[in-house]
């Protein structure tokens, strides 16, 4: 396919009036809708925004790329918009817009085209020849030249090798159709000048391209993963890689580039790490092997028992869902000696009760100890923690197995790569399990299970024991941490207690702690509609998505508000969030399920609607806090929003 089986002169707009985002959006939307390219603008309004809300569609160097996939595209094409002035796209100024939108059943070729164009705004004379177009005519003979231009290019011989150092890498965006492409671009044009071979796996809407070869990986000089979804980088081995965002691929490729070469220089047998919550708030983290003493330790075991609790948590909330169900039916339902014995019940509970909570701690020990000996791991990790269970020890003791097992392993795994090759299957799967096992179990048996199963039964008899002001300040103890970090450590230790509670059948700390969890994105998202003229335009429409996130128990979605005002939003999300967890436990409010939001509310909580009034009293103290603490927007910023009827 070529650009001008793509692109209409229609579509370009090159209008010289002041406008905002918003009114640029409605404008090229409306062309696109005139021209029979979109049948539902009202739905393709809603795709290119809830696109914009997850992150500015503004690139750097003046360019803006909204873009959306969707059944109310009716043809594939892109629209175009130039504006001499810029018109201001969040934090950026843009002279260009080009809206791509995508049928929802768009071929391989037109994504490729579409993501195509993204890679031309990388030349700086080729945005600057579009820019100083006469009109839309002119801008879609330029548009036509660029792609005749590097077809020719394409043609000439690649296999001509430079003599200079060779970077590879993998870049990933959220949708897979413009920063993929223009990350790679950017990367490849930056080796270019220093005269090195590069080669750029994307991973876009249309499948892997340009994939990366084991030869490709051995040859590699630098290594660079631009992401800001989950990819595989094990195909790396032991070789180390840069770890950033896309856009940041986008904006720097020099520095990033810098850094890849540098990265491979310096670093030694490392190990591929990955910087999810730093890297999406946009913040600089070491790597692994950079770490030393205390701070490796933290990162690791903060790092293991993530990957264990993320395995474990639907079998908890699963479990925890089943057994409130059974409860309806009466307290001693299930059971076949009680005269309130219902068949339903009895199901109910079996799966809940004698199933997947019998699972839940054995997954916990069985993948902190895979995400530290990989598969070799597993089975000692979860026999661990079925023994775990069946001693008494619970929760604690699972995490317990689980590293013991994991740690274990790795050591005898280490002490026996040296044997024969024709060995090897053997020691997989009998010797090391085996071996592990007995000394994970031996330990589990004879030293661990008493002590800990004794230290689990204090703690239960202490919070059952628990009253009062002492529950009123446990609660807000917990939900305050749960609000603090939004899904970082701290959080995730609180996290952590109220699991090790709830499987010991404490239910409290579990509905304090979904109060603090539910409560930051749900005041942010009230405070939105309460103070417009203290949030910018961008800023309400993510506290939308704030109502549903927060309704759902993600409080990562008050993470970008606490970013941009970490003194006022982080304070307000942690008073709200303990006031609401305080009346709850004071309250005595049980939750089985403790996660779900309010979906779970009316079927695992014991006083429903008590529970709900925590959360709205923690949701209103919130926002109320953010109304009197943040300042009101500038006089311009008040009437950029007014110009687009916000306000």
């Amino acid at each position: 396919m070529r650009i001008d089986e793509l692109i209409d002169i229609k579509n370009i707009d090159t209008s010289i009036e002041p406008m905002t985002k918003d009114q640029v959006i409605d404008r090229m939307i409306s062309k696109l809708s005139q021209n029979g390219y979109v049948q539902d603008a009202d739905v393709f309004r809603k795709a290119i925004y809830q696109r914009e809300n997850e992150i500015s569609t503004a690139v750097g160097y003046g360019v803006a790329i909204p873009h959306a996939r969707t059944r109310a595209v009716e043809r594939s094409t892109i629209a175009v918009f130039r504006d001499l002035a810029g018109v201001q796209w969040g934090q950026e100024k843009v002279n260009l817009g080009f809206m791509i939108a995508a049928e929802e059943s768009a071929s391989d070729e037109h994504l490729k085209m579409l993501s195509k164009i993204s890679t031309f705004l990388m030349d700086e004379s080729f945005r600057a020849r579009l820019i100083t177009a006469a009109d839309p005519n002119e801008i879609y003979q330029i548009l036509v030249q660029e792609d005749a231009k590097k077809d020719t290019e394409a043609n000439i011989s690649n296999a001509r090798e430079s003599a200079g150092k060779y970077l590879i890498g993998i870049s990933a965006c959220m949708t897979g159709i413009a920063h993929t492409y223009m990350a790679a671009e950017a990367l490849a044009n930056e080796a270019k000048k220093r005269g090195m071979r590069a080669k750029i796996q994307t991973n876009g809407s249309t499948g892997v391209e340009n994939r990366l070869t084991s030869k490709d990986i051995e040859e590699a000089d630098a290594i660079v993963v631009a992401h800001d979804v989950k990819v595989d980088t094990t195909v790396f081995g032991g070789k180390p890689f840069l770890d950033v965002p896309v856009k940041r691929a986008i904006d720097q490729p020099g520095s990033v580039v810098d850094q890849a070469l540098e990265k491979d220089t310096t670093s030694s047998k490392s190990t591929p790490t990955h910087k999810n919550l730093e890297s999406a708030l946009g913040k600089e983290t070491k790597s692994e092997e950079e770490l030393t003493g205390s701070g490796k330790f933290a990162r690791a075991f903060y790092t293991h028992i993530m990957s264990g609790v993320s395995y474990m948590i639907p079998f908890v909330v699963v479990g925890g869902i089943f057994i409130a169900i059974s409860f309806m039916f009466g307290i001693y339902a299930s059971d076949p000696k009680s005269d309130q014995y219902n068949i339903w019940a009895a199901f109910f509970n079996e799966i809940g009760g004698n199933a997947a909570f019998k699972l839940y701690v054995p997954i916990l020990g069985g993948f902190i100890s895979w995400s530290i000996a990989d598969k070799a791991g597993l089975a000692p990790g979860m026999i661990g923690g079925m023994m775990a269970v069946n001693g008494g020890s619970g929760f604690l003791g699972g995490m317990v197995a689980g590293f013991l097992a994991g740690y274990v392993t790795r050591f005898i795994v280490k002490k026996t790569q040296n044997v024969p090759h024709s060995y090897k299957g053997i020691m997989a799967v009998l010797v090391i399990p085996l071996i592990a096992t007995f000394i994970v179990g031996l330990v589990m048996f004879s030293l661990l299970n008493t002590p800990m199963s004794n230290m689990i039964r204090f703690l239960t008899n202490w919070l059952k024991s628990m009253t009062g002001v002492n529950a009123f300040l446990m609660g807000a103890l917990l939900a305050g941490m749960m609000a603090s970090d939004m899904g970082g450590p701290i959080n995730k230790t609180a996290s952590a207690f109220g699991l090790a509670m709830f499987a010991s059948k404490i239910y409290g700390p579990s509905a304090a702690l979904m109060v603090g969890g539910m409560v930051p994105p749900l005041g942010i998202a009230l405070a939105t509609v309460l103070f417009k003229r203290k949030f910018t335009i961008q800023e309400r429409e993510a506290g939308k998505a704030n109502w549903v996130l927060g309704a759902s128990f993600i409080t990562e979605g008050a993470i970008p508000f606490a970013a941009a005002d970490p003194l006022r939003v982080i304070p307000a999300n942690i008073i709200g969030g303990a006031v609401g967890g305080a009346i709850c436990m004071a309250s005595s409010i049980t939750l089985q399920a403790p996660h779900g939001g309010i979906f779970v509310i009316p079927i695992a909580c014991n006083k429903p609607l008590l529970y709900i009034g925590c959360i709205l009293i923690g949701t209103i103290i919130t926002a109320l806090i953010l109304g009197f603490t943040k300042k009101n927007l500038s006089e311009q910023q008040m009437k950029q929003q007014m110009a687009a009827g916000i306000i």
